[in-house]
């Protein structure tokens, strides 16, 4: 059974920071790509970023280039989601989620992914 936890999120000024992290279990953590993913009210799930298993690769939605970051700690199956900069059009739920595709590439598409946590929530105040 794989479980993700989401940690991290909370309530911050426009221009603020904020650090997401993601505990994963029950898989072969170093061997998945993990993403983020977020939802606002009314609006669907979209692709946030994408770190490659071994860390090498990842990719970013053009909304949140240059100002978010994504990372992951085999040792510890853990993938942080730094995000700074932060805009109130950045106020949504925060997914973690694992890539049950096996493929090498990194995906942006959210069908990819099998595995997602609870979410946390990410509020910024203008």
């Amino acid at each position: 059974q794989v479980q993700l936890v989401e940690s991290g999120g909370g309530l911050v000024q426009a221009g603020g920071s904020l650090r997401l992290s993601c505990a994963a279990s029950g898989h072969t953590f170093s061997r998945t790509h993990m993403g983020w993913f977020r939802q606002a009210p009314g609006k669907e799930r979209e692709f946030v970023a994408v770190v490659s298993w071994g860390g090498g690769r990842s990719v970013y939605a053009d909304s949140v280039k240059g100002r978010f970051a994504i990372s992951r700690d085999n040792a510890k199956n853990t993938v942080d989601l730094q995000m700074n900069s932060l805009k109130p059009e950045d106020t949504a739920v925060y997914y973690c989620a694992a890539d049950r595709s096996a493929l090498d590439v990194v995906s942006t598409r959210r069908s990819v992914y099998g595995y997602w946590g609870q979410g946390t929530q990410v509020t910024v105040s203008s």
